[in-house]
């Protein structure tokens, strides 16, 4: 399998979202978007020619506020800073925040896995914490 392959068979879903510009008038801007089990990178343009802003999930804290109006889907994304991000999707085009919130709760889930590991693993090396092999509660 070729590296192209892998890269294909990683992307959860791509296409077009909206994103509303951070500026004084906040026009919505056509964007094609690619989301990946660990990120969603946005283009500027479609043939994704330009390089593209990385949103990695572990700096999403949640998908927000969705909406249906009309013909569109409104949904925020809200950042482990509070920083929000605000896109529409056309109604029809699938929906990208179900998608994403997936992603994100998929992340989250590996992560903390991966941590239960390794915790697991620096509790087992650790001399002196004998049979500590019970799990914590939450």
């Amino acid at each position: 399998m070729s590296a192209a392959e892998t890269c294909s068979s990683n992307v959860l879903k791509e296409g077009e979202l909206e994103k509303r510009r951070d500026n004084l008038l906040q026009f919505w801007k056509r964007k094609t978007c690619v989301l990946t089990p660990d990120s969603l990178t946005i283009y500027p343009d479609a043939q994704k020619k330009a390089k593209g802003k990385e949103l990695k999930l572990q700096a999403i804290k949640k998908v927000d506020c969705v909406e249906r109006t009309g013909k569109f889907v409104y949904f925020t994304i809200v950042t482990n800073d509070n920083k929000e991000i605000d896109f529409r999707c056309m109604d029809e085009d699938g929906c990208w925040n179900a998608v994403i919130t997936m992603a994100l709760i998929d992340f989250q889930n590996r992560k903390a896995i991966q941590d239960f590991k390794s915790r697991q693993e620096s509790d087992n090396a650790s001399p002196g914490h004998p049979d500590r092999h019970m799990a914590r509660a939450p």
